[in-house]
């Protein structure tokens, strides 16, 4: 469905027309009545080499007034979820509305004000110069003594799991405030409705896209993280996602592992039993062939599971690779809304 522009406080104050790169900066909101004013505010009107910046709210099922202030605030595009789906999910409805408006290039942020808007620049000009396909904002978790021992424990984690599932050696894997490529967009699909962070870079890595990192700024709490209750959640939760990220993008040589193991634990109790049959002290050890035999049964099976996971992970990588051309075939179209999009279309039939 095409539509007008809506000239909104962003749209007047766009860059001039005659720069073709157009970016949308999206922000994902559950009940950010009271800090969304202040990112909207400090989102920048213009940057050297993009012609044209629209703001983009998620709305993520918000019982305030997160969607009221953004339509005053003139935010170009409010994508609206049906109830709280999480941030993931979140992230993933954003950059489909982002694509279907036409974006080159999609900078994420958060609605909580973490992230200072006068490092969007920094952020999209490797986009902009053509040196990245991802850009991560790398707030230095490690220096930043306004951050927790949990937020530093989370930006370890991430990045041990993207460089070991990867290949990427980034700073900050964690962070949420991040800049992508049109290309790049269309090849995202997040599984998990926890987090998008981590999964999105391995993703990444897997199809050889280029990910780098550059210094941002940030700015003091206004409050606390809701993105999960407890480091025991959160501990949960992020070997779930490592777990599924092995098994999704390294599925040949997880299972293998995990087979060849199991078989190498099976021989030991084998050749004991064989030790003690060799000495004529047999009868008393059957446990031990018993033990041995299910492990090494279990171990075969197991590598028979890589064998039949890499085909698997082969027809995935397929169908991905169909997905990503149809969503370039649907972005070649005139600019639209999607469903979720539904107050900018209603906006835009009113008119």
């Amino acid at each position: 469905m095409t539509h007008e522009a809506i000239q909104g406080t962003f749209a007047k104050q766009a860059a001039p027309a005659h720069r073709l790169l157009k970016l949308v900066v999206q922000i994902p909101c559950y009940n950010e009545a009271q800090t969304l004013p202040v990112v909207l505010e400090g989102i920048p009107r213009q940057i050297d080499g993009i012609g044209c910046i629209e703001v983009q709210v998620i709305d993520d099922g918000s019982s305030d007034e997160t969607v009221e202030i953004a339509r005053r605030a003139g935010v170009e595009h409010i994508v609206r979820l049906k109830g709280n789906k999480g941030l993931a999910r979140a992230f993933q409805a954003g950059i489909e509305n982002a694509l279907a408006q036409s974006a080159d290039i999609i900078v994420n942020t958060d609605g909580d004000n973490q992230y200072c808007g006068s490092s969007i620049a920094d952020l999209v000009r490797p986009i902009v110069e053509g040196r990245a396909d991802i850009v991560l904002g790398d707030r230095k978790p490690s220096e930043n003594r306004a951050f927790s021992w949990r937020k530093r424990m989370l930006q370890r984690i991430g990045s041990r799991v993207v460089r070991g599932l990867a290949d990427l050696d980034v700073p900050d894997a964690v962070t949420g405030f991040r800049a992508y490529s049109r290309d790049a967009a269309m090849s995202i699909n997040v599984m998990t409705r926890f987090s998008y962070t981590v999964e999105t870079l391995i993703h990444a890595g897997q199809r050889g896209l280029t990910v780098c990192s550059v210094p941002v700024r940030t700015n003091p709490t206004m409050r606390p993280s809701r993105l999960f209750r407890s480091m025991g959640q959160f501990m949960g939760r992020q070997v779930v996602t490592m777990l599924r990220s092995c098994v999704m993008y390294r599925p040949l040589r997880t299972f293998m592992t995990v087979g060849l193991v199991m078989s190498a634990f099976g021989m030991l109790p084998i050749l004991r039993f064989l030790y003690f049959y060799a000495i004529g002290d047999g009868d008393g050890h059957v446990q031990s062939l018993v033990l041995g035999g299910v492990l090494l049964l279990a171990g075969y099976f197991t590598l028979a599971i890589a064998l039949l996971s890499d085909t698997i992970a082969t027809n995935r990588r397929l169908t991905e690779e169909a997905l990503i051309r149809l969503r370039r075939i649907e972005a070649d179209r005139a600019p639209h809304a999607t469903d979720a999009d539904e107050d900018y279309a209603a906006r835009v039939a009113a008119e």
